[in-house]
């Protein structure tokens, strides 16, 4: 800076002159509080066992809404090895899933599968090994578990549970929308038909037992949102009132 623009600084703005003079220490103090590299640090995903046979988190992780560290604990994968080693044929495939489903995350690029030695002698659960676990490497648990869920707010641990995010994903539906359903089996209450959406809503049909194996117009009556998911109630098209039935015989009697 020239001695005259200087000297007009001065006169218009003592401050600025301070600030330039102190420039340096600004610039000391900017590089502190904004790091080019690490400005947060990465907050780790705890897998549980669930969320991992479940499957749909390698899904969400190939579209990019969950990136970073996926953190897969040691006592994670005795328990998977145990399902997987079950004399129940059933247990014995969700646990080769549960492999499969590993596997195929390592592959995702846009997360990095850490398997972590973490663990807890004193604790015996596999879900509060998980909470300590999250706690400890201050980050998320992952699960679809509804109990695991609870506890580990209770606990003050974050959850990202999946079946959350699925809920929070299906369309909305209103009452007085048209929809077509199969109806596929008896409902609680009687005359009550059941079908399913696409994406496994549960759809109560009033008076639907009667059309068993069939598809039929519906309207929907009512929808009900619980901690399992969301459920639609609904009446046949057919038996609906007709609109304007009722204006339609005053004007002929006048």
């Amino acid at each position: 800076m020239s001695s005259g623009a200087a000297w007009l600084a001065a006169r218009c703005c003592p401050s600025l002159v301070v600030a330039v003079r102190r420039r340096g220490d600004l610039e000391d103090v900017t590089a502190k509080l904004f790091s080019k590299t690490g400005q947060r640090r990465e907050l780790h995903k705890v897998l549980d066992t669930s969320v991992i046979i479940d499957g749909r988190i390698a899904d969400i992780c190939e579209t990019g809404f969950v990136d970073g560290t996926l953190i897969v604990p040691q006592f994670v994968l005795r328990e998977l090895q145990q399902v997987a080693d079950s004399a129940d044929s059933l247990k014995r495939n969700r646990g080769k899933r549960g492999f499969d489903v590993l596997q195929r995350l390592q592959r995702i690029p846009k997360v990095t599968v850490k398997i972590h030695d973490l663990d807890f002698a004193h604790v015996s659960e596999v879900d509060r090994k998980l909470i300590e676990a999250a706690k400890v490497l201050g980050g998320k648990v992952v699960t679809n578990d509804y109990n695991l869920n609870r506890v580990a707010e209770l606990s003050g641990v974050p959850v990202l549970n999946i079946n959350e995010l699925a809920n929070s994903l299906k369309p909305v539906v209103l009452p007085g929308e048209p929809m077509h359903v199969r109806v596929l089996k008896e409902g609680k209450e009687a005359g009550q038909g059941v079908g399913y959406l696409d994406d496994g809503t549960m759809v109560v049909v009033d008076h639907g037992k009667k059309y068993l194996g069939q598809s039929v117009d519906v309207t929907v009556t009512s929808v009900l949102q619980t901690t399992a998911g969301r459920m639609i109630f609904t009446r046949l098209r057919d038996e609906e009132p007709l609109s304007g039935a009722r204006g339609s015989v005053s004007s002929g009697n006048g």
